[in-house]
């Protein structure tokens, strides 16, 4: 069957299972969007900017692990795509995206909009590769799709305009290849190995990532049989509900100082499915047990006793049939002590201040949270914002988190809830946002009201780049003029657009401004003015970062007096 190079896509991409494709349209796009709009199949998703295309196919194919799709035309309409798929590369996300190429016979002669595609998306693709013939795009096609799940990233095809609308005939022959990797078990010496470890262990910690998502059941039931509290990542937080027993919390800065110290006194640490960036946070005596199915990893961020390499599921389900129940808790029932005295100081925190002049945003996410669906998505962006979630938000066990988990991007949230919110629009998605985040990518609001996706956005408004505004107090440093700035009326902005917008400037009136968000048919915006002065609780501050703040503080004031801040 003769069909062209676009249409041989599109079809391709419906057999693997894509509902959308995220893009801006362009000349050099004219073939795929033809394609597109004479079937049924697959949905064109136009946004306002390609950075926000790319956001929507990572947040879905993070999300749900399945391949998602962006768009870019020739050019400049491709180089917006990069900064989004950083999203899909760090967080190791299939995401296929295609750009338009300047016709072939015009390359090399400094062209409109020429540029070298292969070598300007190397750095964030896994795979990246440019059609030169029809005939080409079928093994070129499965190619890009299996290694975007092989790999776990970015694939990146620039096909020029008369290859794009060019005939063939070829097909894919191996459709059925193209899907995520299956799991696998580990070697049985190395199984032997870590049962020998554990039984010479008396206090056993266990650190969890992502990598824990589809057998979290299975490290549930392995805590149980250990006595082991459970630490977690992140980007793994929403995996078990807040309240449950062995689910102690997070580490490091986005965590609280149960889990850090839980880590650092453990004999042993069960190291499942993470690549926990921050060194400084994990143990330093080498006394882990690292599991993972990515060998490079293994032994990187810090010294392990064992590595083995192997699917979290199948591993732990291979300990348990040998490994006996414990009955020691001291361990456990210490931690789950500093726990309850942690959540004592955030619960305090979180208590509403109604004679203050701005609202304290840890009462603002203990709101959102109690007021969450049970199966929402929260999507949280980058920032003083990620800290407030971190510490405030308490989860369903139900509930998915998402955010710029290994990128840290600040402006992401936005166009990451629009990829998720389309794939069900009856399903809860709450954007948290700064002021500053919101303000990047502002545009792809109107993506959001265009498609009719009803994402609620929270800003937390602080008039400031906060965290920037602390990583300079931190150092002793006045914060610079330039980490503050005025804002648009968000709420008015919504308005503007279509949607519903609303603003809550006191205590008393944030349950009314959440009720009415949250109500709201379709997209919706609220204003949240935060005291910009608040400071985040981060596990074990040291007095002389204290100190620092402190110094910082009095030079702000001194300069705010002198008029020279």
């Amino acid at each position: 069957m003769q069909r062209t190079v676009a249409e041989l896509l599109v079809h391709t991409l419906h057999q693997v299972g894509v509902r959308h494709i995220f893009g801006v349209v362009g000349d050099a796009l004219n073939p795929l969007t033809e394609a597109i709009r004479t079937q049924r199949d697959i949905q064109w998703i136009g946004v306002r900017h390609e950075e926000g295309a790319a956001l929507a196919a990572a947040g879905q194919a993070k999300l749900t692990g399945e391949l998602a799709v962006c768009c870019g035309t020739t050019g400049p309409g491709a180089n917006h795509l990069i900064a989004g798929l950083y999203e899909a590369h760090k967080d190791h996300a299939p995401v296929l995206a295609i750009s338009g190429g300047v016709p072939a016979t015009q390359r090399g002669n400094d062209y409109l909009q020429e540029n070298s595609p292969d070598l300007l998306f190397r750095d964030v693709a896994v795979y990246t590769q440019t059609l030169a013939s029809p005939d080409q795009a079928a093994h070129v096609f499965h190619q890009a799709i299996a290694r975007a799940y092989g790999m776990r990233g970015v694939s990146h095809i620039n096909i020029p305009p008369e290859v794009f609308k060019a005939m063939t005939k070829g097909q894919i022959l191996s459709l059925p290849t193209l899907r995520q990797v299956s799991e696998t078990a580990a070697a049985v010496a190395d199984v032997a190995e870590a049962l020998h470890l554990i039984a010479g262990a008396k206090k056993i910690a266990i650190f969890a990532g992502d990598g824990c998502r589809s057998s979290i059941r299975l490290v549930l039931q392995l805590a149980e049989r250990l006595q082991a509290p459970v630490m977690h990542t992140f980007r793994a937080k929403d995996m078990v509900s807040y309240a449950h027993p062995y689910w102690i919390g997070g580490v490091g800065l986005i965590g609280g100082a149960p889990g850090v110290d839980a880590l650092k006194d453990a004999d042993l640490v069960l190291m499942l499915g993470s690549d926990y960036p921050y060194s400084e946070f994990l143990p330093e005596h080498g006394n882990v047990i690292q599991i993972d199915t990515r060998a490079e990893i293994l032994g990187r961020r810090t010294g392990v006793k064992l590595g083995i390499r192997g699917s979290v599921g199948p591993t732990i389900a291979q300990l348990l049939l040998q490994l006996p129940q414990r009955e020691e808790k001291d361990f456990l029932l210490r931690v789950n002590g500093d726990r309850e005295n942690w959540d004592a100081m955030l619960d305090k925190k979180a208590k509403r201040r109604d004679d203050a002049q701005a609202i304290n945003p840890e009462a603002v996410v203990r709101a959102v949270s109690d007021k969450l669906e049970s199966d929402a998505t929260v999507v949280i962006d980058t920032g003083v914002v990620t800290l407030w979630c971190g510490n405030w938000l308490r989860q369903s066990g139900q509930q998915r988190l998402l955010a710029s988990f290994n990128n840290a991007a600040v402006g992401t949230s936005l166009g990451q809830a629009n990829g998720v919110q389309i794939l069900n629009r009856e399903k809860q998605v709450v954007v948290a946002v700064g002021d500053g985040g919101f303000t990047m990518l502002l545009g792809e609001f109107m993506t959001s009201v265009e498609h009719r996706l009803p994402i609620k956005v929270i800003v937390f408004n602080n008039r400031e780049w906060g965290l920037v505004h602390l990583e300079m107090e931190e150092a002793g440093l006045p914060a610079y003029k330039g980490s503050e700035f005025p804002n648009i009326d968000f709420a008015a902005y919504a308005q503007a657009c279509g949607a519903q917008g609303f603003t809550v400037r006191k205590t008393s009136e944030l349950d009314n401004g959440l009720q009415q968000l949250l109500s709201a048919p379709g997209p919706a915006i609220l204003n949240v003015f935060i005291d910009p002065a608040e400071l985040p609780s981060m596990p074990h501050i040291k007095a002389e970062q204290i100190w620092r703040f402190g110094l910082a503080r009095a030079k702000e004031m001194l300069l705010s007096i002198g008029g020279k801040r």
